[in-house]
């Protein structure tokens, strides 16, 4: 049994019950032929009221934060019975909209669905759901689709003008180097050396050139080559 002040706040607070309903802590109860009427509009208010509680809980806890720091979380988890998670997404959400843009049309539901964009953004879609009648699950797949739609025009417009910048990449290109071995072998300064042989030595290079399948330059060539990598 509640004190006399908790019967008098929950007087107050369930006032729209208007005597026809009897509300304890753990229960309704209905008088018999209570016109369907009233039944909806306890329902109505019933709505408003879970829906008020969470805004009212947001705000407790951020004022709770700014007060007492840390500790709103422990305190608000012993007092409430309600989990982090619940807690802080009630805190997540007052943060987001400051009272003056909380729509009374709309669920607090419908807020959390867009707490992450941009607050134009966030006036955007909310007025729009309040205008077309939409239900948390439809405002959040008409957002959802919104921001598909803009990640697929952004990715093609990313595309585009990284093909635009490779083009202009592409003409401004300076001319590369020839670093191959045959333009290095034609940078090199041509010498020219002339061997005098005697009829002998003629003879035994050409046959030593022929072993090898070389003219008697090449081979000469070679030979000096060879010479000079094991002098270097």
């Amino acid at each position: 049994m509640g004190t006399s002040d908790d019967l008098a706040q929950r007087d107050v607070v369930l006032s729209f019950l208007g005597g026809q309903a009897k509300v304890q802590k753990t229960g309704m109860t209905f008088p018999q032929n209570m016109p369907e009427q009233a039944w909806e509009r306890i329902g109505t208010n019933l709505r408003e009221l879970v829906n008020s509680s969470a805004w009212w809980l947001g705000d407790w806890l951020l004022y709770g934060e700014s007060a007492y720091g840390w500790r709103r979380y422990k305190e608000a988890i012993e007092r409430t019975g309600l989990d982090y998670q619940t807690l802080r997404n009630y805190a997540w959400v007052a943060r987001r909209f400051e009272q003056q843009r909380r729509r009374d049309s709309l669920s607090f539901a419908h807020h959390a669905e867009v707490t992450r964009l941009s607050p134009p953004e966030q006036d955007y879609w909310l007025r729009k759901a309040e205008q077309q009648k939409w239900s948390r699950n439809e405002l959040r797949r008409a957002v959802r689709a919104s921001l598909a739609v803009q990640s697929e025009t952004a990715d093609s417009a990313q595309a585009d003008q990284a093909a635009r910048d490779a083009e202009v990449a592409e003409q401004q290109e300076v001319p590369r180097l020839d670093t191959s071995a045959a333009a290095e072998r034609r940078q090199q300064k041509v010498t020219t050396l002339t061997i005098e042989l005697s009829a002998g030595q003629l003879d035994y290079y050409s046959k030593a050139a022929a072993a090898h399948g070389l003219s008697v330059d090449a081979w000469v060539t070679r030979v000096l080559e060879t010479a000079d990598r094991q002098t270097a």
